[in-house]
């Protein structure tokens, strides 16, 4: 059995570019001086690498600061416009693209509604596929940047995602009628993304849970829970500051967990889901059962119907019971430090939901994990499965200290 490789020189190298543009990126702006005790690098190895970063453009210099009796110190930070990333969001109502450069800034955006389902429910994953290549060039066009500037597009799906060989990624949407679908493949067919666009790949709800740790109500937690609250139900599961996928990326189909054996059915055809419940889709269905009915032609709109709605006290009550239920789960199950209740729905829902759902929680969770929990709402809005889907590649780009890798023909694809 081959043993370990040794680390060479380039390694070396580079891992020392990664920690100090990692250490820019999220704490800067920072000078020369402070970098070397956030990263246990000498003087003179900051000095190289910074030099290097500088030279490639990767890090600009951002004013300066006065020192104590001494020159003023030169602030650096990575530079905004060295590079751009792509953030995608195939939801269950629309297609999200959005632009923006190494800050997250955004640039530019494309929404467009997914188009009807077919009768069996299932979404023509071509016509997905065309949506999203025209919300690329359509960003592009409209903020001027030229493809070879990407670093990469990022791609949140629902469903679970697969890396499959040659094929890259494969999505298994059961609610959306995907079964093996190969997303990437068809991403890389000719015509549609340019060849050279790395791809990364992942879950909607675990890009979503990773925009929230980097930026959101997650920062700073090392075990933490992100939810995802649409149409659909899903969680991004963080132990010790890494996202847990389980044996085949699966990991986190919290909307899937029963939460009473022989309910109501689910999309995805079990009964008695989480999903089943506390669903944008479900809710709305169940006031449709009860006698409600709303005017908006979007699930948006009608979730904020029922809100306002003088008849829907009682079925608010009973899904914030059922959401404090799913959380107490994920309290016995993860012992997290911090749930996070996010989505689209869920912060519609949050306002008026979170202190009945925690008081539920509370009273369906083990009392002593339950009591080190904190129990919160997202704070990066709508946008968080695009913010995260571009952190694919933008954490991609800061691993390997700002180098862009030699792609090979058909690009590089990888999941998040």
């Amino acid at each position: 059995m081959a043993g370990p490789r040794r680390r060479t020189v380039r390694d070396l190298r580079r891992g020392n570019r990664a920690t100090v543009l990692s250490k820019l990126y999220f704490d800067g702006p920072l000078s020369r001086q402070e970098l070397g005790p956030l990263t246990a690098l000498s003087s003179g190895s900051i000095s190289n690498v910074v030099a290097e970063l500088v030279a490639d453009g990767v890090v600009e210099e951002a004013g300066s600061v006065d020192s104590d009796g001494g020159r003023p110190r030169t602030l650096l930070r990575v530079a905004p416009g060295s590079g751009h990333v792509v953030g995608v969001d195939v939801g269950e109502t629309r297609v999200r693209v959005e632009l923006f450069d190494l800050s997250l800034s955004e640039l530019a955006r494309a929404d467009a509604p997914l188009p009807d389902a077919g009768p069996d429910g299932t979404y023509d994953a071509h016509e997905i596929v065309r949506l999203i290549a025209a919300g690329l060039t359509q960003v592009l066009d409209g903020a001027g940047v030229a493809p070879a500037s990407l670093i990469g597009v990022g791609i949140g799906v629902p469903g679970i995602v697969e890396a499959a060989g040659p094929a890259g990624a494969v999505v298994h949407g059961q609610t959306i009628g995907w079964d093996a679908v190969p997303l990437e493949a068809m991403l890389r067919a000719p015509g549609e993304l340019p060849p050279q666009i790395p791809l990364f790949v992942d879950n909607g709800a675990k890009t979503l849970g990773r925009a929230e740790m980097w930026f959101g109500a997650g920062r700073g937690a090392r075990n933490a829970v992100i939810t995802l609250i649409g149409s659909g139900v899903g969680a991004c599961v963080i132990a010790d500051g890494v996202p847990y996928q389980g044996s085949s990326s699966s990991a986190g189909e919290w909307g899937h967990t029963v939460l009473r054996v022989g309910g109501r059915v689910c999309r995805c055809g079990a009964r008695g889901c989480l999903e089943a419940y506390v669903g944008a889709e479900a809710l709305l269905e169940r006031w449709r059962e009860s006698g409600g009915s709303w005017t908006s032609p979007d699930e948006e709109g009608a979730l904020a119907e029922l809100l306002t709605a003088p008849d829907t006290g009682q079925l608010l009550d009973e899904t914030a019971e059922f959401l404090g239920a799913g959380i107490a789960d994920l309290v016995n199950l993860f012992n997290p430090e911090r749930i996070v209740v996010a989505g689209w729905a869920g912060l519609l829902l949050g306002p008026r939901l979170i202190e009945p759902v925690r008081r539920a929680a509370a009273a369906y969770a083990l009392r002593q994990p339950f009591a080190q929990t904190t129990v919160e709402l997202g704070l990066l809005g709508t946008d968080a499965v695009t913010v995260g889907a571009a952190t694919l590649p933008l954490g991609r780009f800061l691993e390997t200290g700002g180098v862009r890798r030699e792609l090979h023909a058909g690009g590089e694809s990888r999941m998040g």
